[in-house]
């Protein structure tokens, strides 16, 4: 029952903005509605799925047994999230350094061509941000 009220708030948060949208003249109402609208509904969703994860029913342990799984679920969990966040923000990272070091060489390729290796070795080393984020991953992954 929980995956089914999930899904229908999914298509809700998808399927309501878009009927602002598409409904009435272009107007610059229209369109901050369409923004309030879909600001409401996807915090209004993380709230949602926060309430739905969380209320779950929590029981004692019974066994020493059963609160060691417990905490070896918690830990691979946590391990999980710090493998997505290690890959997330190194690509928000190298993703902010190559915007700007490849605008940066691109006026400069366009000034003088000589200097096209130096300005990729830039871009480069800027894109290896993500692949240690990579590494890391792995490195967090391979000790679960």
């Amino acid at each position: 029952m929980t995956k089914v009220l999930l899904f229908a708030a999914l298509v809700a948060c998808i399927a309501v903005p878009f009927r602002v949208f598409v409904k009435g003249e272009q107007t610059k109402h229209r369109y901050k509605t369409t923004l309030a609208l879909n600001g409401v509904m996807f915090f209004g969703l993380m709230l949602f799925t926060g309430v739905m994860m969380f209320s779950g029913n929590a029981f004692a342990a019974e066994t020493a047994e059963t609160a060691a799984v417990a905490a070896s679920s918690t830990a691979t969990g946590l391990g999980y999230i710090a493998a997505a966040l290690s890959i997330g923000m190194s690509c928000i990272g190298g993703g902010i350094a190559v915007a700007s070091a490849a605008s940066a060489a691109l006026g400069a390729i366009s000034e003088d061509s000589s200097i096209l290796g130096k300005s990729l070795i830039f871009v480069g080393l800027a894109e290896g941000v993500c692949l240690y984020g990579l590494i890391i991953a792995f490195m967090i992954i391979g000790k679960l």
